[in-house]
């Protein structure tokens, strides 16, 4: 079926206008009550892109939807972050029940100018998490985040005044510091789901490192090893971060020694073969990673099987 070209929202009044909401009280945040939508006229997919934050807590949402390119089931109490400039699939289907509830925030980037968070949003790495990778809370996490969103309603309803955006902004940052506390309890709690990704994850390297691979392409790249087990770049280096304490690039080294140790108390292969079919162009790079990693040279540790 062909998506017709996203539609680009660039303000909140004009996202407001699209779903027959008055105009918002204030052009550069709102905080919405998802059941006050109006359902899109329009059966079948359509793609939408805001130019805007938006933070979203949706229930009973009986919508098949895409983020970027990845399926996204909002099952109950999953919290959703979007930046701007990213792109949401919608598929309405004929017929289909939809009686959502929850709510939204929206916060357009000029709201943020001359704050703290203006820079440190971007810091946030569940911004750009793939829709798989987005934040499950448990009844008691999803009453405090909406009690949060509650006072910054209550706080967008009232009149504004020169406290006001701080007001919202200390609120806005409260409700990020627990989210990025509750996805690193998700990374602990959600183990199974965890542990499945780290077990792809080896087979791939296996596989790519039997393959002949290293020797042609190098190390695989990170952006290569989360598209291949379809998670994003970040989702990926928080996860190894969680469970093993160590970076993408870290793991991926590791990997290599193991494999150049193999090599080495194995084989009769020189160093510089075994560097080639590492992926090293040059024989320098591999014996300094190899010391830095083991405190030995490649022929020190050869020597140490002799």
């Amino acid at each position: 079926m062909t998506i017709a070209q996203p539609i680009r929202v660039k303000s909140i009044t004009e996202f407001h206008r699209r779903v027959g909401l008055p105009k918002p009280e204030h052009p550069l945040i709102s905080v919405i009550n998802i059941g006050s939508f109006s359902r899109p006229v329009v059966d079948g997919p359509f793609s939408i892109i805001f130019d805007f934050y938006s933070i979203s807590l949706k229930k009973n949402f009986n919508v098949k939807m895409k983020y970027g390119q990845q399926p996204h089931d909002f099952d109950e109490g999953m919290l959703h972050f979007m930046a701007p400039g990213q792109v949401l699939t919608i598929n309405f289907e004929k017929g289909q029940e939809h009686n959502p509830s929850g709510w939204v925030i929206f916060i357009h980037p000029d709201f943020l100018w001359n704050t703290r968070l203006a820079k440190n949003i971007k810091q946030y790495e569940f911004f750009s998490y793939s829709v798989n990778e987005a934040l499950y809370l448990s009844d008691k996490e999803e009453t405090m985040i909406t009690g949060i969103a509650k006072y910054m309603e209550q706080e967008y309803h009232t009149n504004i005044d020169k406290f006001s955006e701080s007001v919202i902004i200390a609120q806005l940052e409260l409700l990020l510091t627990y989210a990025e506390r509750f996805y690193q309890r998700q990374f602990i709690t959600r183990k199974i789901a965890s542990h499945e990704i780290l077990t792809r994850l080896e087979d791939l390297l296996t596989t790519y490192f039997e393959s002949g691979a290293l020797a042609k392409q190098g190390l695989p790249t990170v952006t290569y090893i989360a598209e291949t087990l379809n998670i994003s770049s970040s989702y990926l280096t928080g996860l190894l971060k969680a469970l093993t304490g160590q970076s993408t690039q870290q793991h991926l080294h590791n990997k290599l020694i193991e494999l150049a140790k193999e090599k080495l108390s194995t084989t009769n292969l020189s160093i510089s073969e075994i560097a080639y079919q590492l992926g090293f162009e040059h024989l320098q790079s591999f014996s300094k990673l190899f010391k830095t990693k083991t405190h030995l040279s490649p022929l020190e540790f050869r020597a140490s099987f002799n």
